[in-house]
């Protein structure tokens, strides 16, 4: 086994190198706890794997992304959600008996307890519809067990009613009532009519936005170690409930540097249409390094020549627009701002290319859905992908409660004096 060697203090260690299938390296410094006080310091994690994991392979210097192995480009194109989320969670695709039963029971189960309904009446109608996704999903733990045996029921009711409880919030906002699912129609199809539908009135979703929004689940379904997922993985680590573990991370995806990037872009996008769509303005202010302007939507941690999902989307809104009907303003200021990153050179020089965020609010505002619905949506796709990863962790028998270490800067230590001598 190749190693990796450490001096420290004149003192020699020997590291071990773990690699991975795709040719990851990393060294191994847990056994630095054993043989030496010191710790790596490694803010923000960035450089720092939390874990060995067989779901998702992300190559962000060539713009790859695969699930279980499988290019995100032939998932979009090819599969339905319901598959994705299948491999995602069992490590493969079904075949066609796996794949109707596990249809099967996500429609069985997509009804959330009628008991659930009263705490919607709770919430105020401002409630944001990620807060209410959240203690829902925590709430879902208090009607079912969570024995190991009832995991893989778990995961199901998880899938099944996210889209349930995703739909009721935003009914309840608009002082809509409740639509409850369909057994008939597909996963994107059912969601769009809880959303849209009303009582008493046909509805049929459109077929342009069932297979967008089929897409868009499956461009958000995993991204590897990212906040959210850490989130679950660190949260599942305790021994917390498997609804426990998802409505934290749930929670974590709500920031908007994180889930909510897509609804910063919307309100971007409005705010340069509100002050006459003059784009070029906020492209100057974004290269003025004297201003903390800066355009949303655009480069990304990860991936530094291209987003892959952000290319799929973008085929996608045309389609969507065209079949609509649709003149959106906001996407004609959008695609100007791409020409100028994908030309300019502030852009190119930095890898500002827009990202899977930049298109996917323009496709949701499409649908109907309203801005505050964005991170919501974005939850819908991304939970197999935790689930994945929370089932992957509680299996893995090498798997321990997380516990980051620290260096500490405060006082040194100081003696107690009563109030009157301060």
């Amino acid at each position: 086994m190749s190693s990796a060697k450490l001096i420290l203090e004149g003192q020699e260690y020997e590291l071990p190198i773990i690699r991975g299938s795709e040719g990851e390296v990393a060294i191994n410094i847990r056994a630095l706890r054993g043989t030496t006080n010191a710790i790596t310091l490694d803010p923000g994690y960035g450089n720092t794997g939390s874990c060995q994991s067989a779901i998702t392979f992300i190559d962000g210097e060539r713009g790859i992304l695969r699930y279980r192995g499988y290019p995100i480009e032939q998932l979009a194109e090819k599969a339905s959600f319901v598959e994705v989320a299948y491999l995602l969670i069992y490590g493969d695709l079904p075949n066609a008996q796996q794949l109707e039963e596990f249809s099967k029971n996500l429609t069985r189960h997509s009804l959330i307890h009628e008991d659930m309904k009263k705490f919607f009446e709770g919430y105020p109608a401002t409630a944001h519809p990620m807060s209410i996704l959240s203690s829902m999903i925590s709430s879902l733990g208090t009607f079912y067990s969570d024995a190991d045996e009832e995991m893989d029921l778990n995961i199901v009711r998880l899938i099944a009613k996210i889209k349930t409880i995703a739909a009721f919030s935003y009914k309840k906002s608009i002082g809509q009532p409740f639509i409850y699912p369909s057994n008939e129609l597909s996963y994107p199809a059912n969601f769009l009519r809880m959303m849209f539908a009303v009582p008493a009135e046909p509805y049929e979703p459109r077929p342009v936005l069932e297979r967008a929004l089929n897409m868009l689940l499956i461009l958000h379904a995993d991204h590897e170690q990212n906040c959210s997922t850490s989130t679950a993985r660190m949260v599942g680590s305790s021994g917390a409930t498997l609804f426990h573990a998802i409505s934290a991370a749930t929670s974590a995806l709500s920031g908007p540097l994180h889930g909510g990037a897509n609804q910063k872009v919307i309100e971007q996008l409005r705010m340069i249409h509100r002050d006459g769509g003059d784009y070029q303005k906020y492209v100057d202010r974004a290269k003025d390094k004297d201003d903390d302007f800066r355009l949303m939507g655009f480069g990304h941690r990860v991936y530094k020549n291209f987003d892959p999902r952000s290319r799929i989307l973008k085929g996608s809104v045309d389609e969507v627009l065209s079949d609509l009907g649709v003149k959106d303003p906001l996407l004609g200021i959008a695609k100007n701002l791409e020409e100028v990153a994908l030309k300019d050179e502030y852009f190119i020089e930095r890898k500002l290319y827009p990202n899977v965020d930049f298109y996917s609010g323009i496709l949701y505002r499409a649908m109907g859905i309203p801005t505050n619905m964005f991170t919501v949506m974005f939850a819908l796709g991304r939970l197999p992908g935790w689930l994945a990863h929370w089932r992957e962790m509680v299996e893995d028998p090498a798997s321990r409660i997380n516990r980051p270490r620290q260096i500490y800067i405060g006082e040194n230590e100081r003696q107690y004096r009563p109030v009157a001598e301060r």
